[in-house]
């Protein structure tokens, strides 16, 4: 199966409608620990996201990820707006010159999220994003040594982020305004890490269809 920028019309629209179905929970989860606004403003950057899918579809990865990253960082803005715009502009960087299959995806998504530990000075065990997209990372890159299938690799990446994510609960926050909270922010699910679990599994979905549906 190729994996072409033709998809991103789909991928776009199956984030946008996983976020707003789970939105209620996810802004529950912001107003315990954090500024309760996470939700709005991802949710402004998919929109924006939405209206460019058409255009975005007709690029090759390398300008559809910088587009994205850029468009990500001025809709969105604030700390996830640089942190969503560092991602997809670093996997533009990585990408160039390039086709994409699972080895080249999997070096290509770790300089992502680099990317981003470098620019939210952060990394795992900090109660943030980070604890689903290290995880997601570090499972693709021994994927793609192991030469495990991609069905097999979809499945297991949900499964990751999943656990990604209910690992934030036992954290104490470092990082952001759940920090000041301390001992405190200890029993939450990190709100950032659940819609990056959440938009992971809209994807792998996405993918899985793709590759379970007769050419």
């Amino acid at each position: 199966m190729k994996l072409t920028p033709a998809l991103l019309p789909r991928l776009i629209e199956a984030i946008a409608d996983v976020i707003e179905k789970n939105a209620e929970e996810v802004t529950a989860l912001d107003q315990a620990i954090g500024d309760g606004d996470h939700v709005t403003n991802l949710q402004r950057g998919i929109q924006a996201l939405m209206a460019q899918r058409e255009e975005l579809s007709r690029l090759d990865w390398a300008a559809a990820w910088q587009k994205i990253g850029m468009t990500l960082m001025s809709a969105i803005g604030g700390a996830s707006g640089s942190l969503y715009g560092t991602l997809f502009i670093a996997l533009s960087k990585a990408a160039r010159e390039q086709s994409l299959d699972l080895q080249s995806f999997a070096d290509v998504f770790t300089k992502g999220v680099e990317a981003v530990k470098q620019r939210g000075k952060a990394d795992a065990g900090e109660k943030t994003m980070l604890d689903v997209y290290i995880p997601v990372a570090d499972y693709l890159r021994t994927a793609a040594e192991n030469s495990v299938a991609l069905p097999e690799v979809l499945a297991n990446i949900s499964q990751v982020a999943i656990a990604g994510m209910e690992s934030t609960r036992d954290m104490v926050a470092t990082k952001g305004r759940a920090s000041f909270l301390e001992e405190r922010s200890r029993g939450h699910i990190d709100a950032g890490a659940k819609t990056g679990q959440l938009m992971i599994c809209a994807i792998v979905d996405v993918l899985t269809k793709q590759l379970t549906t007769p050419a």
